[in-house]
């Protein structure tokens, strides 16, 4: 007979498809006599109740079920003492998203409920840090965000507000000849201007507290997640379902793999620029517009059936340019009302939603989650979701690349750059958190930087801009990186020459694409003006065309032929400013690395 009590773990085995293999597991129970033998029962049983809960559309019962299992073995992992396990230091880089902020984190602290991780028979999550890395202009959004870090310590969750006072403080304990040696990568703000340093630079800058941490604390693991995230995946529009124990999964992955550097996915919203992805917007709008122009105003809505499209990248409008092909079909649009209502009520909608998509939402191409067992998923990866990615603390040496440019596209840069120095220490698995661009209760995000929404009009230039030449400092590094670099570094006029064919190349792709945007555009205006369609001089509909209307002038100011976008990509003299800052940033990228290592390890 056993000695441990494992109700869950034997109600679950209810749901194995083997039989036979679901009997063995039950007599290794009967004869588990130490943890040793406990634990790998419940890892054998984990991806089979997962998959069941999935498959049952997240049965109630069956979620239940889920937390239960993982806070009985929490209990015997607990009761066994000498908890062996990482501690999961999650980071969150936040400017000026309280409101995020606060979404994300009490996200973070409902699956410390659900799963226990490290709790054992407490509720206290004891193997959980968050970390606020704060880059807020705002004093507003300061005072706020360091009010949430007191909520989610309430809560239970070590937290440690990393704001501008601590971020200057670990800057000021460099050497002042490394501070200049490395603003490349940390950055060169002023102390009297301390903000909005950008993403990349605040994370580089944590890592530096992180690589403190992680000389007085053993057994850490760091997770960088961005503010606009949630930790579960399931992408209906439903109250939050906690699924996936990541906790529990991650530290798996690094205990039992010489994984150094682990990223997840992202389901929801798309976690590229709207700059890249009008064109897919418009041909699934003008489809939409197409057909319910056809239907009665005042009928049933019927664009409720679920999509099937697996398209990987569908939302991108240059989706070969990475490797992904696309079916050419349209998405149909997904009502996401609730209730009776007709297709007028989903026109509204729609056209509401529409302009949301300048802050970074698909209303017709969201990511879906696909169920697939974590530990099977796990494959060699290319590409770092800065939203959902893992470190051990000797993969902090990895600092975000070219930093202080400020550009778009910073992971898929370091992901190139770790595949060609890791090996297999660097993996993709199964572990997507869900992306939700904008604020509900506003209809857009607090901030985004390169967005200016100060007028009507929605100006995406400085997002476009840095979206640009984000992808010209990409394919250039997937170049070289093909000709030995970073370990043999070429001549600065080798890599003028390569920068220059790269960016020549992408502004043919993007104008390309441009041209598709305003073809499509003008076919869209061309149907909402029909005086024949139902929704054209109605009072009823006065609002939708309002809507309508912003969402096209718009349109119309970030792509049409006084964009200010497309003048700065224009701009020769621009274009030579940037190209000259990519090449000095490539050509110091080893000095750069071996500066900081050095500092890291001082």
């Amino acid at each position: 007979m056993g000695v441990f009590s494992c109700p869950q773990l034997v109600r679950s085995l209810e749901l194995h498809p083997d039989t036979d293999a679901a009997a063995l597991i039950r007599r290794r129970l009967a004869c588990a006599g130490e943890l040793a033998d406990l634990l790998p029962l419940y890892d054998e049983v984990i991806p089979l109740l997962e998959a069941a809960m999935w498959e049952s559309a997240l049965d109630p019962a069956l979620v239940k079920l889920t937390h239960a299992l993982f806070a009985e073995l929490e209990g015997h992992i607990a009761d066994a003492g000498n908890d062996l396990r990482h501690t999961v230091v999650v980071v969150v880089p936040v400017a000026d998203r309280p409101q995020q902020l606060r979404t994300c984190l009490l996200s973070l602290a409902g699956a410390a409920r659900a799963f226990c991780y490290g709790a054992g028979r407490t509720q206290s999550p004891g193997k959980l840090v968050a970390v606020i890395a704060d880059d807020s202009r705002t004093d507003g959004h300061i005072a706020a965000n360091r009010a949430i870090a007191a909520e989610i310590g309430r809560l239970g969750i070590r937290t440690i507000y990393f704001g501008r006072e601590e971020q200057l403080a670990e800057l000021d304990g460099l050497a002042g000849s490394d501070r200049q040696l490395l603003q490349h990568v940390i950055g060169n703000a002023s102390a009297g201007a301390f903000w909005h340093k950008g993403a990349s630079i605040m994370r580089n800058i944590t890592y530096l507290m992180l690589n403190r941490m992680a000389q007085r604390e053993e057994r850490l693991l760091f997770l960088f997640v961005d503010s606009d995230q949630r930790f579960h995946a399931n992408t209906a529009a439903a109250d939050e379902v906690y699924t996936t124990n990541y906790f529990y999964h991650i530290d798996r992955i690094f205990r039992q793999s010489g994984v150094e550097v682990l990223t997840g996915k992202v389901v929801g919203d798309p976690p590229v620029s709207p700059a890249v992805m009008a064109g897919t917007l418009l041909e699934d709008a003008l489809a939409f517009l197409a057909e319910i122009s056809g239907l009665e105003a005042g009928a049933p809505c019927t664009f409720h059936l679920a999509s099937s499209s697996d398209d990987a990248a569908a939302y991108h409008d240059m989706a070969k340019l990475f490797g992904f092909e696309h079916s050419g079909e349209v998405h149909r649009y997904q009502c996401p009302l609730q209730g009776a209502h007709d297709h007028r009520a989903c026109l509204s909608g729609f056209a509401r939603r529409l302009n949301r998509f300048f802050d970074g939402e698909h209303p017709t191409r969201v990511t879906p989650y696909r169920h697939v067992d974590v530990q099977a998923s796990m494959v060699p990866a290319r590409t770092v979701y800065t939203g959902n990615y893992v470190l051990t603390p000797l993969a902090l040496k990895y600092f975000i690349p070219f930093a202080g440019l400020q550009l778009r596209m910073a992971g898929p840069v370091l992901g190139r750059l770790i595949q060609a120095s890791s090996g297999d220490a660097f993996v993709s698995a199964n572990l997507p958190l869900l992306h939700r661009r904008t604020v509900e209760e506003s209809g857009g995000a607090e901030f985004r930087a390169g967005v200016d929404r100060s007028t009507p009009l929605v100006d995406l230039s400085g997002e476009f801009e840095r979206q640009f030449f984000g992808d010209v400092m990409l394919f250039t590094v997937t170049t070289l990186v093909e000709q030995g670099f970073p370990e043999q570094m070429p001549a600065r006029d080798e890599i003028l020459a390569q920068v220059l064919a790269t960016e020549t190349r992408l502004r043919s792709r993007y104008a390309d694409v441009r041209q598709r945007v305003l073809a499509c555009l003008e076919e869209f205006e061309t149907l909402l003006a029909d005086p024949g369609c139902w929704w054209s001089d109605t009072d009823s509909d006065a609002e939708t065309r309002t809507s309508f209307g912003q969402f096209t002038a718009s349109m119309r100011a970030n792509f049409g032929t006084a964009a200010r976008g497309w003048q700065l990509i224009d701009d020769a003299g621009h274009r030579d400013e940037r190209r000259s800052a990519i090449v000095d940033a490539l050509a110091s990228y080893g000095s750069d690395r071996l500066t900081w290592e050095r500092v890291l390890q001082s």
